[in-house]
């Protein structure tokens, strides 16, 4: 089929899709207030911009869900405040303290206070912590006396028994904090009544009513005021149940985002509990990137560093030792790693008072909600210049005596007519031309993008996938590119040790120790023991061993306990006096350890080739230490090329023995010592095995196909990563790992800056990629016009995820810092869950452009039919009740039933959707001018000639005109339901395939269906209508009918990919003469023009309309080239 491109087409121009040059079209030179690309950093003003420029009807329903710009101003000076004020205690307390000492009476320590069976109050911890009171925790004995003050045990932590954890949460309180609650529906209720139209037409109700009862009387006369009052208040209160439902589920969302899961030691067995779970006495380990979750204090630690900008304010990263050892809620691990024990928990701690005070949540804009605010603003001035058309038409055909009533008699003569009814008539002229402006202004189309946002957010989790930012959603289904990390993504992250040269020979199997001598795996085991920030768990009763830890960590950890291996006794026989912990720049991490005979070993271990690099001796199975030739080190070099051959990661394990001499003994100069990394003797080498994940092949086959490329971007060795990336079809043949597709991380950061842009595009694999690295990659991406997504789990990688279009972080085994800097969580950290947010990020599009093809077929078909008709006859066949259930069908129905389908694979094989691809696409516009076209045709026939097509020119008058308008207003509604069906798949001939499987949508066609039939048969008094018999309602069905087959021959006329708006901006430049050259009337002499006259009959500031007559739809100017051309 020639038109059987997708609708979703990537336009070839579109920069941000990838598909074109930057440069930009002088048409473009006013800037577009609706032309948001990335929410994700927009600056305040240009928010703020597009909310001045749009036109709307109900501003606290319509900016709900985005950003609220004056509660982020709050936001931000209560943050402030709060820092202010807790640094001003300090000091004060600091200051207090100085002059107590100056006076020779220094501050007396408070007795611990008894509280609950614990020896120490929750305001005495509390108090201690925020004032950060050593003289308090001293003359509690330091970290071990007030662990046992609070009952706990700072190597095994508390009990895990539920009687003593609710004890402590109700002695010392539970760590969360008061929220401020959700909004009722209630408030939905009064934010639904707001709306401007709808406010104005209660007000014409209840005018028509007062009218109606005083002449007729109030069995007659309550009618036509109260149907529309009725219809009202139906309206309002079935979107304040929808925006209701969807608030609810959003408040849901939220709070799984705020559930961080931590480890903590309780009975000396580490586990992973809920950070609202957390209570006084919980010993908490600590390592690069988690998040502090209780104030408390250290009770070990190395090189441990703590950022504490989230509640000071100020990018100052404090280190923490025994000297300092408070640490508050809510601040970040920058460096190091320890144990702390918690001491005060939720709203006792600063953080908690603080999230206390700011928790509402302020929302956020999405680029397509704030395009639609464009559209509905467009649709919106086109629909009142129309409702202003029909009033000026209607009230000038009445009082000029042209409209006649059911007898044929002018229904206003001068002199004659009572004010009564005069007046009367002009409300329902009015009522008529306000309720076509509800119609016309879609309201809802902007929040359809938040109802579908919900729904796939909430069906996200299903899939492993937790959305922290709501634009992420939808730019997830731009994005043409994926830049993944290998270990855990594409990998099972089941780590073992597979291979392992020791001795300087390969020993297999890698842990058999018989042939091994024992003063090697000693060292050995004391370098794997210590130099790990896992941990080993016997339990009681000899059951089986737990290794904890990350899946390297567990993998050595295990190959020594393998190996002989006893944790406990290796740890208490040898002192950790110095560390350096795993560095992603370095690749490597180490120890300084004390041996009970005071000897001092140096233990490293990391990256095999570079650990390999700085080694000088290696120890042969003598125990002799042998210096490291040139043909033993390219022995080495080949068994870990070998081994990255086949997919294994490679480690090595070294250590230096170090004289008494050379340490520092001073305390300080030790915090400082930089721990010696060259002249290392190696002990181990050792291959481990992270098998693929199942199915990661087909999932990266699925995104070639789709159009996004994916890239491996990894610490890895190069021939590590190489092998993987074959194995996963990252790469397809050993012919395609040659640079540039296949290049190491320090070769990309060597290039300059138009070297990396020149090569970014064709890179496949990067290896050894430091954090550093991995972003300057993505900028050059970016730069090249890629829509980036990126995957990361370490701190380092937060700078990276920031950058990306959309960071995707690691859910297990992702650092707190990652995660927060990231826009979605994969839960499960699989590739695959990856591929299904892409899916889920197309579907959200899709779904808007099907809901927006059969809003503005409604739109079209509607505005168009009253005009006409009120034009030529000075009547309208749809009346302000028959208008306000078509929109209730078209807004919030039609929302619910096509936002919400779920996505399909056929969305797997179009290209990445540009984000500054037209919304409307050709497909589009042919399928619903195509429809509106036949809806108005056939409708407006039976406007004209309906009482001879049905045969009523002997019937009387009303009852004629009431029946053929019923007909008209019946076929109207179920035109709409049948081109329903049509909207679900705009590009695709089988309209019906899947739609049994979306039961809510089924659920509101049936419905719709059912309320019509009610509405015609039993409700003709409120609706102005008749009953109709089943001749009829056979006819009004077959129209509505019919539009399936024409939207089957539709899909045969092929459409150009050129958008139709380039066409009208091609015209509208021909059009563009100088002055002297002919009698063109500018934009700019046209604009004031407009908005004063545009001023002075919608009660519209002057200055609002010219900020609303700039903007242009999309990549199109239509407001412009509309008001060039009048």
């Amino acid at each position: 089929m020639s038109s059987g491109g997708s609708p979703y087409r990537r336009f070839r121009k579109d920069v941000e899709s990838g598909g074109g040059s930057s440069g930009g079209d002088e048409y473009d030179v006013v800037h577009d207030p609706f032309d948001i690309a990335r929410t994700k950093s927009a600056p305040i003003d240009r928010l703020r911009r597009w909310r001045q420029a749009a036109l709307v009807l109900n501003a606290s329903r319509r900016f709900r869900y985005t950003l609220d710009l004056k509660k982020e101003e709050e936001k931000k000076e209560i943050l402030t405040k709060i820092r202010a004020h807790a640094q001003v205690l300090r000091a004060a307390d600091l200051l207090i303290e100085a002059g107590q000492q100056q006076d020779g009476n220094p501050k007396e320590p408070m007795p611990p206070i008894p509280t609950g069976g614990y020896d120490v109050s929750p305001e005495q911890l509390a108090t201690m912590t925020q004032d950060h009171d050593f003289a308090t925790l001293q003359n509690f004995g330091g970290v071990k006396g007030l662990a046992a003050k609070l009952k706990t045990n700072p190597d095994k932590g508390i009990h895990e028994d539920e009687p003593s954890i609710l004890d402590r949460k109700n002695v010392f309180g539970s760590n969360t904090y008061p929220r401020k609650k959700g909004r009722s529906f209630w408030r939905f209720l009064l934010d639904a009544c707001r709306d401007t139209t709808l406010i104005i037409l209660m007000v014409a109700a209840a005018a028509s009513l007062a009218l109606g009862i005083k002449t007729e009387g109030i069995k007659e006369g309550w009618y036509d005021g109260g149907s529309i009052a009725l219809a009202v208040i139906i309206v309002i209160v079935v979107t304040a149940i929808s925006d209701y439902k969807q608030s609810l589920q959003f408040q849901n969302l939220n709070e799984e985002k705020q559930n961080i899961q931590l480890e903590v030691i309780r009975g000396g067995r580490r586990m992973e509990i809920s950070i609202f779970d957390i209570v006084v006495g919980d010993v908490i380990p600590l390592k690069i990137g988690d998040q502090v979750p209780a104030d408390g204090v250290l009770i070990s630690g190395h090189s441990l560093a703590i950022d504490e900008s989230s509640m000071t304010g100020e990018s100052k990263i404090v280190n923490k030792d025994h000297k300092s050892p408070f640490l508050m809620s809510g601040c970040k691990v920058a460096d190091g790693y320890g144990t702390m024990l918690a001491t005060s928990v939720g709203i006792n701690t600063e953080w908690g008072l603080l999230m206390a005070s700011i928790s509402e949540d302020n929302g956020e804009e999405t680029p397509l909600q704030v395009r639609l605010n464009g559209v509905a603003t467009f649709i919106g001035i086109v629909g009142l210049v129309v409702a202003v058309s029909v009033l000026i038409v209607l009230l000038a055909r009445y009082f000029t005596g042209h409209t006649e009533d059911t007898e044929g008699r002018p229904e206003f003569v001068a002199g004659k007519t009572k004010v009564g009814d005069a007046v009367d008539g002009a409300i329902k002229i009015f009522t008529v031309a306000v309720t076509i402006v509800v119609v016309a202004v879609p309201e809802g189309l902007p929040l359809a993008v938040t109802l579908t946002l919900a729904y796939s957010m909430r069906k996200m989790m299903a899939d492993k996938a937790l959305v922290r930012r709501l634009s992420a959603c939808e730019t997830m289904g731009s994005a043409t590119t994926i830049c993944s990390d290998k270990t855990g993504t594409l990998t099972l992250n089941l780590m073992t040790v597979v291979e392992a040269y020791v001795c300087g020979k390969k020993v297999d199997p890698p842990n058999n120790t018989p042939i091994l001598p024992s003063g090697i795996v000693t060292l050995i085991t004391e370098g794997v023991a210590q130099n790990t920030t896992g941990s080993v768990f016997l339990p009681e009763g000899g059951n089986d061993v737990e290794v904890s830890g990350s899946p390297t960590e567990k993998a050595i950890l295990q190959w020594g306990l393998n190996l002989g291996m006893n944790f406990e006794a290796l740890r208490s026989k040898s002192t950790i006096i110095h560390a350096f912990p795993f560095n992603s720049e370095k690749k490597r991490g180490g120890v300084a350890v004390r041996r009970s005979n005071s000897e001092v070993h140096v233990h490293w271990k990391g990256a095999a080739e570079i650990v390999l690099a700085a080694c000088t001796r290696y120890m042969d199975s003598n125990e002799q230490l042998v210096p490291l030739d040139v043909a033993k080190v390219e022995y080495f070099k080949k068994a870990i090329e070998d081994m990255a051959g086949q997919s294994l990661r490679c480690v090595a394990i070294a250590y230096r023995p170090l004289k008494g001499e050379t340490v520092p003994t001073d305390e300080e100069e030790l915090t400082n010592w930089e721990l010696p990394e060259d002249d290392l003797v190696l002990l181990a080498i050792v291959g481990l095995k992270d098998p693929c994940r199942p199915g990661v092949r087909q999932a990266v086959e699925l995104c070639v196909k789709a159009g996004v490329k994916v890239r491996m971007v990894t610490g890895d060795n190069l021939q590590t990563a190489k092998a993987i990336a074959l194995e996963c079809g990252i790469l397809g043949s050993n012919a395609d790992a040659t640079e540039p597709n296949l290049i190491e991380g320090k070769s990309f950061h060597a290039l300059t800056d138009a070297q990396r842009l020149e090569i970014a595009d064709r890179i496949s694999v990067m290896g050894r990629s430091s954090p550093n690295d991995k972003l300057l990659f993505v900028q050059a991406l970016r730069k090249r016009g890629h829509v980036v997504a990126v995957t990361g789990d370490g701190t380092n990688d937060a700078p990276a995820l920031h950058e990306a279009d959309i960071g995707l972080a690691m859910g297990i085994a992702g650092t707190e810092v990652a995660k927060e800097s990231s826009d979605i969580i994969i839960l499960d950290d699989n590739f695959a869950s990856v591929v299904k947010v892409v899916r889920w990020g197309r579907s959200v599009y899709a779904n808007i452009q099907k809901f927006i093809q059969f809003q503005l077929t409604v739109n079209v078909a509607a505005l168009i039919i009253n005009v006409v008709a009120a034009v030529s006859s000075g009547e309208v066949p749809l009346n302000a009740v028959q208008l306000l259930w078509v929109n209730l069908i078209m807004d919030t129905l039609g929302a619910l039933a096509l936002a919400t389908e779920p996505p399909t694979d056929h969305l797997m094989d179009r290209h990445p959707v540009g984000r500054k691809e037209p919304l409307i696409t050709n497909i589009m516009w042919r399928n619903l001018l195509i429809q509106a076209f036949y809806q108005v045709t056939v409708l407006l026939v039976l406007n004209f000639r309906g009482r001879e097509i049905l045969h009523s020119q002997h019937d009387p008058k009303e009852h004629a005109i009431k029946e053929k308008n019923t007909l008209i207003f019946n076929a109207f509604v179920f035109a709409q339901i049948f081109n329903e069906f049509n909207a679900r798949k705009p590009d695709e001939m089988n309209v019906f395939k899947g739609v049994t499987k979306n039961r809510l949508f089924m659920g509101i066609v049936a419905l719709t269906v059912v309320l019509q039939v009610i509405i015609v048969m039993f409700l003709g008094k409120f609706t102005s209508t008749v009953r109709l018999n089943w001749k009829l309602w056979i006819v009004s069905i077959v129209i509505g009918f019919l539009s399936w087959p024409l939207a089957l021959l539709g899909k045969l006329i092929p459409v150009s990919e050129r958008p139709f708006g380039d066409y009208f901006i091609n015209l509208f430049k021909s059009c563009r003469k100088p002055r002297n050259q002919g009698t063109y009337l500018g934009l700019k002499t046209l604009k004031p023009i407009i908005a004063n006259n545009l001023n002075s009959c919608l009660c519209i500031s002057q200055e609002k309309m010219r900020t609303i007559l700039d903007y242009k739809v999309g990549y199109w100017n239509f407001g412009r080239v509309l008001l060039s051309f009048l």
